[in-house]
């Protein structure tokens, strides 16, 4: 969860990595600015078009290159996949409780700039729009293809528990249940 930052003063000084947030270009690892609750309740009520990263490092999914910034803001159209490496909201009970009592497996596919598969177990249903108008579900043990995820940066992506996923970032939908 701790990565090097920006160098100061000739010494790498440690960045705290809270987040995760994946786009059609990058990773970006750093620490979602003033948030107080669950990722997914997070991004849902966000109100602003920006989410503000801050010790962010962002790696380019096609070249690698890493990019260190004290700050970064991400259109939040732009975010395809999140999670919270480090919950600070305090609520790991609640988020227990609401784990989904019956899933179903499914394949999904983005289909843009650089093309993975995104696999797990979900919610029946979940990725559809419902009345809720909530634009994002959540994919329980996550297995990714299609990103080099031996890349050493990219290698935390094979051991997520759970990812916020995006509803209208997927393409194709292959549904088990």
């Amino acid at each position: 969860m701790n990565g090097p930052s920006d160098s100061i003063g000739g010494a790498s000084a440690p960045a705290l990595v809270e987040d995760v947030f994946l786009t059609d270009a990058f990773l970006i690892k750093g620490r979602l600015q003033n948030k107080s609750k669950r990722r997914t309740n997070a991004l849902e009520d966000q109100t602003r078009a920006f989410l503000r990263i801050q010790d962010a490092t962002m790696v380019s999914l096609r070249a690698f290159e890493v990019i260190r910034t004290p700050v970064v803001l991400v259109n939040e159209h732009e975010i395809i996949c999140a999670h919270e490496l480090l919950d600070t909201a305090g609520d790991d009970v609640l988020r227990r409780l609401a784990l989904p009592n019956k899933t179903t497996r499914v394949r999904a596919f983005y289909n843009g700039a650089v093309q993975f598969e995104l696999a797990g177990q979900i919610e029946p249903g979940a990725y559809e729009q419902q009345s809720t108008g909530r634009k994002y579900f959540i994919v329980q043990k996550p297995v990714l293809r299609g990103l080099n995820l031996d890349h050493p940066d990219l290698a935390l992506l094979k051991k997520l528990d759970y990812a916020i996923v995006r509803k209208d970032k997927l393409a194709y939908v292959y549904d088990f249940g």
